[in-house]
């Protein structure tokens, strides 16, 4: 993390309305790394209580080094989740915006619940291998899903460390990619989800029009940190500018099959009340399926990050 970085951070959290006043004692928490290429768990922080700037830079300062955060046993309400998540930037609100949270229009909810013969959230989210909004002009910069209902079996994430894709990519994939791009689209799958869970509801024209697709480096720049990560995804990324289509293919496959090598992943089993905080920037997730007779329920929030370069 650059000491601009940890300036910037500070200077964002002080002003932020959740930040503690002076005067206030400090939470004491400790950052515990995961034996695994990514991930930490913050233990002994109450995110439902203040967190003053010092903590907050620590906190930032392990989302860039770990790239995934592990908050357990949070107790917190929708509005505390949507002020935490805001002290890291602005949010964003999902194109499928009858699934967000009444109220909240920030909180997305992740469910498979029906309720009155209607689902009460996006039931398939994270299907397929993907960066959150990579669709967008400025992806996002990181999520916060939040555990509120829990299957017994199944309900696991994946994440892939792209940096990690990136650094171990053979010579002749990086010459293939040089200085390229790729386009991303929410609509790439979107047919096939739907053939899958008929309940997922069709775009209105106003919907399709904010997910026009657009174009972005392969390899992109986290912006803080100025490592290089691979910025590619099954989900939502269609083909590679310039690039024949079965060429642009053949290369996509060989970048999503090297991505996702069992050495660049963390999986996280789930517990009650579980709060996790990832870096799009850094990761692609992955849902690993809840049986279908299973309940299961999580609030997210997506913070707005900066255009890839």
């Amino acid at each position: 993390m650059t000491t601009t970085a940890i300036r910037d951070a500070a200077t964002l959290a002080a002003g932020h309305p959740s930040a503690a006043r002076p005067g206030s004692s400090a939470q004491r928490f400790d950052i515990v790394p995961f034996d695994a290429p990514l991930g930490a768990e913050v233990i002994g922080l109450d995110l439902s209580q203040p967190l003053d700037v010092d903590g907050f830079v620590r906190i930032h300062r392990a989302h860039l080094d770990h790239h995934v955060l592990v908050f357990r046993d949070q107790r917190i309400t929708p509005d505390e989740h949507i002020a935490f998540s805001r002290r890291f930037g602005p949010l964003q609100i999902h194109v499928l915006h009858q699934f967000a949270l009444a109220g909240h229009p920030e909180v997305l909810i992740v469910s498979n619940i029906v309720e009155n013969g209607k689902p009460i959230g996006l039931g398939d989210a994270g299907h397929f291998w993907h960066s959150d909004l990579s669709y967008k002009e400025k992806p996002s910069l990181g999520s916060l899903l939040y555990a509120q209902e829990l299957p017994a079996e199944g309900g696991d994430t994946l994440f892939a460390n792209m940096h990690l894709a990136w650094d171990t990519l053979p010579a002749h994939l990086r010459r293939a990619i040089e200085g390229r791009r790729a386009e991303h689209t929410y609509l790439a799958r979107y047919a096939e989800l739907q053939a899958r869970s008929p309940w997922r509801p069709n775009l209105s024209p106003e919907q399709i029009a904010q997910v026009d697709a657009v174009v972005h480096p392969i390899v992109r720049t986290h912006p803080e940190t100025g490592r290089h990560a691979l910025f590619v995804s099954e989900h939502f990324t269609t083909r590679i500018v310039g690039l024949p289509d079965d060429e642009s293919r053949a290369l996509l496959d060989e970048l999503f099959a090297h991505s996702v090598r069992a050495e660049h992943l963390y999986r996280h089993q789930w517990r009650a009340h579980d709060l996790v905080f990832w870096d799009n920037r850094s990761l692609m997730h992955l849902a690993a399926g809840t049986p279908d007779h299973l309940r299961r329920k999580l609030y997210r929030t997506t913070i707005e990050g900066d255009a890839p370069f």
